[in-house]
């Protein structure tokens, strides 16, 4: 069974964060080890007050990881949210060794550098961005921000899919862009890969839940391990982030019901129109 490392939040009542992952990637075939950078009772944007994890604490959980050879066998690692800097600095340093110690078996390393958002702007400590621009995003093999992550990465202003692909270019990192929107209300993800920027939007809901893009960024890096071409996992994961609010929409649900539909998370059935930029 394939293996993923996630280095992010848990949230116990609430479908965001790693733990989220956890169930997007079970769903997958695909064990998940969450090392937890906070823990919370439920979704901070409800007024949840959490627990950063302790740096030492954190990184003795990595080195107990490590102890158990999983550092070895991952085959996934996917980072998110991060409280402190200096759990930043120890997730880059365990990513060094994982990379080092993979010889011809190196995992797919994938960073949400989880900052902020519009129109709120900038929800983690300026430090903890930084160190995230600084350390994370050099070794990650795909960066999954939402457009107003992206614009701060690129350090300019973008607004629409084209302006996404040329800051993601200007980053030299291949990307798949959340948030972005589409045509008449359309809302999407953009994959952007060397001069390759493809745009797989659908309607955007009036509202839904908080996680979408742990969503895709979970269900995208499981397509990679399974061996899809990023087009086709870039496709499934939209696929499967729409077919998730629907099913919030259809069952009034807080948040997406990600275990009532984990076989529509593999098989999604909602439809994304494809644009090629």
């Amino acid at each position: 069974m394939p293996l993923a490392l996630i280095l992010s939040s848990f949230v116990a009542a609430s479908r965001i964060g790693g733990a989220a992952q956890q169930y997007v990637l079970a769903a997958h075939r695909i064990d998940p080890v969450l090392a937890p950078t906070a823990m919370f009772g439920r979704s901070p944007a409800r007024g949840a007050q959490g627990q950063p994890t302790a740096p030492d604490v954190f990184r003795r959980m990595l080195a107990d990881i490590e102890a158990d050879a999983v550092f070895g066998l991952v085959d996934l690692v996917l980072t998110g949210h991060f409280s402190l800097p200096e759990q930043v600095t120890i997730a880059a340093e365990a990513l060094e060794r994982i990379i080092r110690g993979a010889a011809g078996r190196r995992p797919v390393v994938i960073v949400d550098p989880i900052m902020g958002d519009a129109p709120k702007g900038l929800y983690v400590k300026p430090e903890v961005a930084e160190a995230i621009a600084e350390r994370l995003v050099p070794l990650a093999d795909w960066i999954t921000p939402n457009l107003w992550e992206l614009s701060r990465l690129a350090g300019r202003e973008v607004g629409d899919a084209p302006d996404a692909a040329a800051a993601a270019r200007a980053l030299g990192k291949p990307a798949l862009v959340t948030s972005v929107p589409g045509r008449g209300g359309e809302v999407g993800v953009l994959l952007c890969r060397g001069a390759e920027a493809v745009l797989y939007a659908h309607a955007r809901a009036e509202s839904a839940p908080n996680g979408t893009g742990d969503l895709v960024a979970a269900s995208f890096g499981a397509g990679l391990v399974e061996g899809l071409p990023p087009e086709a996992a870039a496709e499934r994961a939209a696929r499967a982030a729409a077919e998730a609010v629907d099913a919030a929409r259809a069952l009034r649900a807080w948040d997406l019901p990600l275990v009532a539909i984990a076989d529509r998370l593999v098989a999604p059935g909602a439809t994304v129109r494809v644009e090629r930029l």
